[in-house]
């Protein structure tokens, strides 16, 4: 029998979300690989119990994740349902729906149609009534703004889900949203976008659109599918889900240039006491930088490398400085 860690609330320091009593671990377990199908159960189970075990509240889903598309809300669900069955109220769950997810102009985008259904089919897939957040993973254009917005009003009206939330919108789609979203009384938690050292975009307009309406900003991709990591230092390993085509990022993004910069990262985080991971997050987490953090993990010690990073966030101005130089070559 599962019994928790009893004191995995005592050193995790959780951070409020936006303008909200939403408290969360800075760093969230995501379910984008390594929960499907094609993984093994007893593996995943014991990465989700392993981040309950360290404090982590704050598991992010969505209605593709995973292979094939569904699975790992299948996998939360098997978990949720055994040995965390006497902890939903502790979790705070987010999907989201945006991206394909069957055949037809019904299985993908922003409709009305396709986000009511496709909560729907998430919270059976998870043996939920309510999800704690409900994304719409990606603007789409092809759909009036305002029928997107109905559509996650109802979802909050009818208690499916608790708070709603943005992925992959832009600073410019984000206020339009925001400004529907607010006219009809309706507050947008959190924007979900991707960020990393790798990926600064966030730093030109977002953020500041989100500090403007007390949005709070969760990174997801903070290790840059793994390239951020020690994995990578000696170039592309056979094994690696980049190699094996399981992944966006491609062999092409581990140049020559990128290589060596990674090194240079590697010698600062050796001189902090830290792995590149652990400094790749706690640089994420810097101040100007996002809330929150969402890390995936093929096994509970790849979750407990990145969960490190929380023992020293702060970082002199000379490392900061030392960072950014590198960033800039």
């Amino acid at each position: 029998m599962y019994q928790p860690n009893p004191d995995r609330y005592r050193d995790m320091p959780y951070v409020r979300l936006g303008a909200s009593g939403v408290r969360i671990a800075p760093i969230a377990l995501g379910l984008w690989q390594n929960f499907g199908d094609d993984c093994r159960f007893d593996i995943c189970r014991d990465t989700l119990l392993t981040a309950f075990d360290a404090g982590v509240n704050h598991f992010d889903l969505a209605n593709n994740y995973g292979i094939p598309g569904g699975s790992a809300e299948r996998t939360f669900g098997r978990v949720l349902a055994g040995e965390l069955a006497a902890h939903r109220d502790e979790l705070f769950i987010s999907t989201k729906a945006g991206y394909t997810m069957w055949p037809g102009p019904f299985g993908d985008g922003g409709s009305k149609k396709y986000l009511i259904a496709s909560l729907e089919q998430s919270l059976k897939r998870m043996g939920l009534a309510y999800v704690d957040l409900f994304y719409h993973h990606r603007p789409d254009t092809q759909t009036p703004l305002e029928e997107t917005a109905d559509a996650l009003e109802q979802i909050v009206r009818q208690g499916k889900a608790l708070y709603i939330g943005l992925s992959n919108y832009n600073a410019e789609q984000t206020h339009a949203m925001l400004a529907e979203l607010e006219a009809r009384g309706l507050r947008c938690l959190v924007h979900q976008m991707r960020y990393s050292m790798l990926a600064r975009e966030p730093e030109q307009a977002l953020f500041a659109e989100l500090h403007a309406h007390g949005v709070a900003s969760i990174a997801f991709s903070p290790l840059a599918q793994g390239l951020l990591t020690q994995k990578y230092l000696g170039g592309m390993p056979p094994e690696s889900r980049m190699n094996e085509g399981h992944t966006s990022l491609k062999p092409d993004a581990l140049t020559d240039a990128r290589l060596a910069q990674l090194q240079k990262l590697q010698s600062i985080a050796t001189a902090r006491g830290q792995s590149l991971a652990q400094l790749a997050l706690a640089w994420a987490l810097r101040i100007g930088g996002a809330d929150a953090l969402i890390v995936g993990a093929r096994n509970p010690g790849q979750l407990l490398d990145s969960l490190g990073a929380l023992h020293k966030v702060r970082m002199t101005e000379d490392e900061y400085q030392a960072i950014e130089q590198v960033l800039a070559e």
